[in-house]
This record gives C-alpha cells, sequence and structure tokens, in this order.
C-alpha cells in the first residue's frame, strides 16, 4: 500500500510517516518499480503502535526504545512500567503546578477591581501579583 493509503488506516499525517522513517522508528520500506513507498502489514501495525503510544504521551526516544525491545525479540514490560511512573510523577507534578497558578487566576480575578495603587508598566494585576495573591 502507498503512503496516503498507510496514512488513512492508521490516522496520521504521510509527513509523520516520512518523519518516523527518517529517525528510525519505521523502517525504510521498499520501493515499487515506479519509486513509490509500498507498506505492508506490518507497518501497518508498528505505525498504529506508534501512534497508540504518542497518545499516551510518551517521548519519540521511549517509544524507540520500546520497539528497539520487541525488534530484539525482548519483552519491553519492565521498561514500559518504570517510563509510566516517571510520567505519572511528572503529571502530579504538572497537576499540582496547574492549581496552583488556577488559585493565582482566581485571586487576580478577586482583586480585579481593586484600585491602582500607582502607576503600573504593564498591568498592575500582573505586576503585583503576591500582593494580590497573599492577600487572599
Amino acid at each position: 500500500m502507498l503512503i496516503g493509503e498507510l496514512a488513512d488506516r492508521v490516522g496520521v499525517n504521510p509527513k509523520t510517516i516520512r518523519y518516523y522513517e527518517s529517525i528510525g522508528l519505521l523502517p525504510k520500506p521498499p520501493r515499487t518499480d515506479a519509486g513509490y513507498r509500498d507498506y505492508g502489514p506490518d507497518d501497518v501495525e508498528r505505525l498504529a503502535f506508534v501512534r497508540r503510544a504518542t497518545e499516551l504521551d510518551l517521548q519519540l526516544d521511549e517509544v524507540a526504545e520500546i520497539l528497539a525491545f520487541r525488534d530484539r525479540g525482548e519483552r519491553p514490560c519492565d521498561y514500559v512500567l518504570d517510563v509510566a511512573r516517571e510520567h505519572i510523577d511528572e503529571l502530579d507534578q504538572r497537576i499540582a503546578e496547574m492549581r496552583r497558578a488556577r488559585r493565582e487566576l482566581r485571586a487576580l480575578l478577586e482583586h480585579a477591581s481593586d484600585p491602582l495603587d500607582g502607576e503600573a508598566c504593564y498591568c498592575h494585576l500582573i505586576e503585583h501579583r503576591e500582593t494580590a495573591v497573599e492577600g487572599t
């Protein structure tokens, strides 16, 4: 099958497929007599795996490592579990940061009608956010 059909089957852009080939996530496919890339069922399976892995927020280097395990005939499960734990920790940190930012934004909104306390260069709410947040 040609690159457009592979892209449609898996739901990715043909440029993405070419990029994945260039960085080694997908093997270079054989070419037709006309020079077109000719993909097979293994390519569909591999590309679908890469897509699912990236949807889980795995980085491409992590996906490459998982594929390398498979290519060597080894099970990558322990590696995947370690990566999953790391990602959960990172998500927990991002969630905490987002909650903090949300609290600060709510505090800024609560103080939006406060009178100006002097000349502000940009916006007094942002420039003096510590004061607004501490006041709540």
